[in-house]
């Protein structure tokens, strides 16, 4: 049998830092945890059509530094930087109510949407959900990230496919895909879209070419 293992945490260390940096322990721990969990799911959920690819949390002692890497850093700053500060206030509100912390928020933008793994599976997410065939969705996604450059490409749908009674898995790829090789830098992110069947999810891989270090280069 395989043994599945995310690219991205194989990864980590060596190609990926970690997307929260912060060091705690016992309870502590625990409460930033729970607490980067709970943040990220609000920031998706209220910047859902601002194109997220990644959010990083920095902690201090009094201090939290959210990155917010997004294809549509516009949506998200809004007119003269009213946006962020708007973002800040629900923030300390929601999470940190009267204690004594700065929120900062800096948005970064994503340089080449079309290989970033993230917004490829949100785009199929979308295109799902609207009722496009699932096969036209993957060929699609196949070939814009193609076209922007990626040496490999594979996507993946499973569950319902366009309302089948049977849930069914369907795979495409394009060039390679080489998972076992640490240097390789392969983006990878996975989602679900909820279609009037039931979830379907939609798994994605790109792989951008090999890392090497300076002495090799």
């Amino acid at each position: 049998m395989g043994h599945k293992v995310n690219p991205k945490i194989f990864r980590t260390g060596v190609l990926y830092g970690w997307d929260s940096k912060w060091f705690a322990s016992g309870k502590q721990f625990r409460d930033n945890l729970a607490n980067d969990i709970c943040l990220r799911k609000y920031l998706e959920k209220q910047l859902k059509g601002a194109s997220v690819s990644k959010i990083e949390i920095e902690r201090t002692t009094h201090v939290i530094t959210i990155t917010i890497h997004s294809g549509k850093p516009g949506v998200i700053i809004g007119r003269q930087g009213a946006g962020i500060e708007e973002l800040k206030k629900k923030i300390r509100k929601e999470f940190f109510g009267s204690e004594k912390v700065t929120v900062n928020v800096n948005v970064v933008e994503v340089d080449r949407p079309t290989l970033d793994a993230q917004l490829v599976a949100q785009g199929m997410i979308e295109e799902l959900e609207k009722r496009m065939p699932y096969r036209r969705v993957m060929k699609q996604a196949i070939d814009r990230v193609s076209k922007g450059g990626a040496q490999g490409v594979k996507v993946r749908v499973s569950g319902r496919l366009n309302g089948a009674e049977i849930a069914n898995v369907e795979t495409l790829h394009n060039g390679k895909i080489p998972l076992h090789t640490l240097r390789a830098h392969i983006d990878y992110a996975r989602g679900a879209a909820r279609t009037l069947s039931g979830a379907v999810g939609v798994k994605v891989w790109i792989y951008k070419g090999m890392n090497f270090g300076e002495k090799e280069k």
